[in-house]
C-alpha cells in the first residue's frame, strides 16, 4: 500500500515516531507521500525522509491556511529546495476558505505560484481544497495545457465534481472520511472508476472507523482499502493493486526509487 498523504514529521508523533513508522511498515505500507505545510516544515520533512530514504517521498507547498500577506516570503525560501532531486510533488497547495475569506486574493496567487512551480519541474499537483472548488477548478482550466496533473487531496466534493476533476487529468485521494457514516465520499468511491482512486490518511488528522476521535497514521490505511472494497465490491487485494499502480503512476519519482533497508 501507499500512502499518498501523511504528516509523519508532525509534533504529534515525537514522542513515537520510530514506532509508528515500524507499525505501518509491517501493515504493508510501503511508500509514503510526505506534503509540506510551511517554511518550519521543510527541514523536519527532509530529516525524515533521508532517515527513510526510499519510502517517505517530500513535496514542496505551502498550505492555503499558512498564506497570509507575507506568503511571498515564504514561497521564495521553498524556491530554493525546489531543485531537490528528492522533491517527488509539489504540495500540498490550493484555497481553503472554509473559516473566512480574508486572504483570499493571496491564496489564489499562491496556487498559480505553485502551478508554475508544477509545470517548470513537471511534477504532480497536490491540491487542498475546502470550500473552493469553483475557485481552484477555474485556475486549473485556465493553466492546463496536458502537463498538469496530480491528485485532489481528501476530495471534498460530489460525484458530478469528481467527474470534472477525473477529466481535468487528476486523482481523487480517499482517505478516513470514506469510512464515516453517511459520507459524501463514499458515494463518489461507489461511482467512480477505481483507476482515478488514490488513498491516503492525511495522518495525524482525520483518523477511520474504527479510530475516528484518535491520532491517525499510516497503519490504518488498511480500513480505507477495507471501505473501498466494500463499496466498490471487490476484493481488498484488487484495491490494493489497483490504487498503487495509480500512485506510481501519478508520482513517478516514488516508482523510479528503489526500497532501501532503514533498520
Amino acid at each position: 500500500m501507499i500512502d499518498t498523504h501523511t504528516h509523519l514529521y508532525d509534533s504529534q508523533f515525537d514522542a513515537d515516531r520510530e514506532a509508528v513508522m515500524t507499525r505501518a511498515l509491517q501493515a504493508g505500507v510501503s511508500r509514503m507521500l510526505l506534503p509540506n505545510i510551511d517554511a518550519s516544515t521543510v527541514s523536519p520533512m527532509l530529516a525524515l525522509c533521508r532517515r527513510y530514504e526510499g519510502v517517505c517521498h517530500p513535496m514542496l507547498g505551502l498550505h492555503p491556511t499558512s498564506v497570509d500577506a507575507t506568503f511571498g516570503q515564504q514561497t521564495e525560501y521553498l524556491a530554493q529546495h525546489l531543485n531537490d532531486s528528492r522533491i517527488a510533488a509539489i504540495g500540498e497547495t490550493g484555497i481553503d476558505l472554509y473559516r473566512d475569506r480574508q486572504y483570499v486574493g493571496e491564496q489564489i496567487e499562491a496556487f498559480r505560484i505553485h502551478i508554475g512551480w508544477a509545470k517548470q519541474y513537471r511534477l504532480p499537483l497536490v491540491i487542498h481544497c475546502r470550500n473552493a472548488y469553483r475557485e481552484i477548478t477555474e485556475e486549473i482550466k485556465r493553466e492546463q495545457d496536458g502537463t498538469l496533473t496530480g491528485v485532489f487531496h481528501c476530495f471534498p466534493g460530489d460525484v458530478q465534481q469528481a467527474g470534472e476533476v477525473t477529466a481535468m487529468g487528476f486523482m481523487l485521494g480517499i482517505g478516513g472520511v470514506v469510512t464515516y457514516k453517511n459520507a459524501d465520499m463514499a458515494r463518489v468511491v461507489q461511482c467512480i472508476d477505481i483507476h482515478h482512486i488514490l488513498i491516503e490518511t492525511d495522518a495525524p488528522y482525520l483518523p477511520p472507523v474504527p479510530h475516528r476521535g484518535k491520532r491517525n497514521e499510516s497503519t490504518y490505511l488498511y480500513h480505507i482499502v477495507q471501505a473501498i472494497a466494500a463499496l466498490k465490491s471487490m476484493p481488498e487485494e484488487e484495491v490494493i493493486r489497483y490504487t498503487t499502480a495509480n500512485a506510481m503512476r501519478t508520482f513517478p519519482k516514488i516508482a523510479n526509487n528503489n526500497i532501501t533497508d532503514n533498520k
